[in-house]
């Protein structure tokens, strides 16, 4: 049980704009071969959709604070960033899985007010997928005994 709270712990985490890697973790739990594969796929993918939401609400919040000092981006990288949206669409979510980028494209999915359904729905496909092409590359490469 503690394998899977770490693993999902580790991929919330590394799907928000801290730094973390679930994949190392992933592989060393598939390696152990002690938990159902299955089970740390879905607990992988969980806790990144999850961490994903969290950059989607921050982005759905972030436009009130767009003129403070602090605010991480300027009005030029907000548009640079809204306009790429814009032009690629919601189907650009397919892509949140990229490291340092797809953090940018949940966020900006939250501010430009992309439905949590459609959201949550391609960040599941996106990230379901990027987690059993790992594990399938891993069973490849190292077969069970």
């Amino acid at each position: 049980m503690i394998a899977y709270l770490g693993l999902f712990s580790a991929a919330f985490i590394a799907a928000t704009f801290l730094p973390m890697q679930s994949e190392a973790l992933l592989v060393a739990l598939m390696l152990n071969n002690q938990h159902s594969l299955t089970i740390l796929l879905l607990v992988a993918t969980v806790g990144n959709v999850l961490g994903s939401v969290v950059n989607w609400i921050l982005g759905r919040v972030a436009l009130r604070f767009k003129h403070k000092r602090w605010f991480p981006a300027t009005d030029a990288q907000m548009a640079r960033a809204e306009n790429w949206y814009r032009r690629y669409g919601r189907w650009s979510l397919m892509a949140s899985w990229l490291p340092i980028v797809g953090d940018g494209l949940t966020v900006i999915a939250g501010v430009l007010r992309e439905p949590l359904w459609s959201f949550m729905a391609i960040i599941t496909i996106a990230k379901g997928l990027r987690y059993l092409a790992l594990a399938v590359l891993t069973l490849a490469w190292f077969p069970p005994a």
